[in-house]
């Protein structure tokens, strides 16, 4: 189990490769919120 996940939902090399994309994705804005803190983060993506 890594990041919480135990398999892929999708079917398909080209699917389970976007899924695990997102969840790269949101593991590292998570630990960006984390680090940076909600507001620091928000105001570093307008910049």
């Amino acid at each position: 189990m890594w990041m919480g996940t135990t398999h892929f939902v999708t079917k398909g090399l080209d699917s389970a490769g976007t899924e695990m994309s997102l969840s790269v994705l949101a593991y590292n804005l998570k630990r960006m919120m984390s680090i940076m803190g909600t507001t620091g983060l928000m105001e570093a993506m307008m910049a």
